[in-house]
């Protein structure tokens, strides 16, 4: 495997299609062509070098999430040098995979849902790139890609793993799961799955204008599940090790079957998000968010 340093992103891309790895999925099966690169970003690094290569044909970017060995607590993860370096490489659609609990008795371990709603109660993330001079406030009413939400679904299909369309995950901070008082508000309050980091990639995601898509892959009932015992680390690993080689074909598969016409305005989201004047803009604001805001203000 090469090893390389970026250059600006979409001048020269170098992958189009981004794939951001939770639990479990901590390398991408099937690429070649493979180069390892180190992304310099204005936030700080990533939370691994990012493997390019080819699947399906189609040029991809592989991101570890907590890192290879699974490194890093949801709290630590860099959430902005993740999603920044992927724009820096000329990536303009994330598909997400992460491991979730179960709050509903019909979404069984070992299926995959495909969030289209969060609910974000994390507490110690920086979950923006704006600030510093520059106010922004993007649309996030429907806070994932439907596009990229449908070929994952229909991808889950084709690979014969039991999926659910739609649901709402909540994100809680961690890294402790949930208490039985807090696992029976959620499930009165009809959450449907709740994990610990994607609320934070997906406000990011939108406000790069990139599309965002989540497979959820569900390993656990959470604490409530009367007939089981409470949730640990090993029953996790166990779930996702079960599962991991049904995320790799549907990733695959979902690489394989996006068009190259986007059906949707994410990579428009900012167009009427930017608030503050352009020349009240600082400078060193506008070099550094310049990735994503270059197109609006130089």
């Amino acid at each position: 495997m090469k090893t390389a340093k970026a250059k600006t992103a979409a001048k020269n891309p170098q992958a189009n299609i981004g794939i951001i790895g939770g639990s479990g999925l901590y390398a991408m099966k099937g690429l070649t062509d493979t180069k390892e690169i180190r992304v310099k970003t204005p936030f700080g690094d990533p939370s691994e070098a990012i493997v390019t290569g080819l699947l399906e044909g189609k040029r991809v970017a592989f991101l570890a999430r907590h890192g290879r060995g699974h490194r890093i607590l949801p709290t630590e993860i860099n959430f902005r040098a993740n999603i920044y370096a992927l724009k820096l490489l000329g990536v303009d659609r994330i598909l997400s995979v992460s491991a979730v609990g179960s709050l509903k008795e019909e979404l069984v371990p070992g299926e995959f849902l495909v969030a289209d709603q969060f609910v974000d109660r994390t507490k110690n993330r920086i979950s923006t790139f704006f600030g510093g001079g520059l106010v922004a406030h993007v649309t996030f009413d429907k806070p994932t890609c439907p596009q990229i939400s449908r070929i994952l679904a229909d991808a889950c299909v084709h690979c014969g793993v039991k999926v659910h369309r739609k649901g709402t995950y909540i994100c809680m901070e961690g890294p402790q799961f949930s208490t039985l008082a807090e696992a029976t508000m959620h499930r009165a309050m009809s959450f449907d799955v709740i994990g610990m980091t994607n609320v934070t990639e997906a406000k990011l995601a939108r406000e790069a204008e990139l599309c965002y898509g989540i497979i959820a892959m569900i390993t656990d009932y959470d604490c409530w599940h009367p007939d089981h015992e409470s949730v640990t680390g090993a029953q996790i690993i166990a779930t996702l090790n079960k599962n991991a080689e049904n995320a790799q074909h549907v990733v695959r598969e979902a690489v394989k079957a996006l068009p190259l016409e986007h059906e949707c305005k994410c990579d428009s989201a900012l167009a009427h998000a930017l608030i503050t004047d352009p020349k009240l803009v600082p400078a060193a604001t506008k070099k550094r968010l310049a990735a994503i805001i270059g197109k609006y203000i130089s």
